[in-house]
């Protein structure tokens, strides 16, 4: 089975880098014209995949910037697909978490979809099998230690998946999330590395951490037309953590 999504718009946050180079890969080689979202301008990796493909530069804690960027990218490109990818995993003891690290978590994480999501509805509704797929995370389903912030913002972010896929069904776009465990990405490893991530890998059944590629691929999915069924669902790709 192929999924075809020549023509269609996806627009991907967090597009620099880790999961969003994975994304980027899987969704180019099905055809897709994709609009890069990230606080790092993504202009040099829009312009070397070709001439139908753009980036923008945003930094999703600033409501304004998102409603001008989600704006821009309608205009000129429509939008089909949503991928909110960006994130944001500031750890720390409960007790210990800074006010203004809480704050930010809560907004790149949770606030900036909702807002991108917004934003993108006009264009989602234009056509006609509009999809939004949210990057969650297993530390919103169980507890992680010195993950009050991160696991509270995609605990959240689940929630909203499945209240905007409630909202809007009857507009035929689909709404859903991936919680994926720790993927192995530079960023991730910056906290997983050594014994910790020696010891987590241990306690996940299949012994390893998600790679980008699997994430990416499962979100082609849930953007295609064979997913059309699906909706206000969490994808766990975890490795069985959740599941004991």
């Amino acid at each position: 089975m192929t999924y075809d999504l020549d023509g269609r718009c996806v627009v991907i946050t967090g597009a620099v880098g880790g999961i969003g180079t994975a994304m980027i890969e899987a969704f180019a080689a099905r055809g897709a014209r994709l609009a890069l979202v990230d606080i790092k301008d993504p202009s040099d990796v829009a312009a070397q995949l070709g001439p139908h493909h753009a980036g923008w530069t945003c930094d999703l804690a600033q409501p304004a910037e998102i409603a001008r960027v989600t704006a821009e990218i309608g205009a000129r490109m429509g939008i089909d697909v949503l991928i909110n990818n960006a994130g944001l995993g500031i750890v720390a003891p409960a007790e210990k978490m800074r006010v203004e690290d809480w704050d930010r978590t809560q907004a790149i994480n949770l606030r900036a979809p909702w807002l991108m999501a917004v934003g993108a509805l006009p264009y989602l509704k234009a056509s006609g099998r509009g999809r939004v797929v949210n990057i969650a995370s297993q530390a919103g389903i169980v507890a992680i230690a010195e993950h009050a912030a991160y696991g509270a913002s995609k605990a959240g972010l689940i929630g909203l998946t499945r209240v905007l896929a409630l909202e809007w069904a009857r507009f035929g776009i689909t709404v859903n999330a991936i919680s994926p465990t720790v993927v192995d990405t530079p960023m991730a490893l910056v906290g997983w590395s050594g014994e910790k991530g020696e010891r987590a890998k241990a306690a996940i059944p299949v012994g390893r951490f998600a790679r980008p590629a699997e994430i990416a691929h499962a979100a082609v999915y849930l953007a295609s037309a064979q997913a059309g069924i699906v909706t206000g669902e969490n994808l766990v790709m975890d490795g069985g953590f959740t599941i004991q």
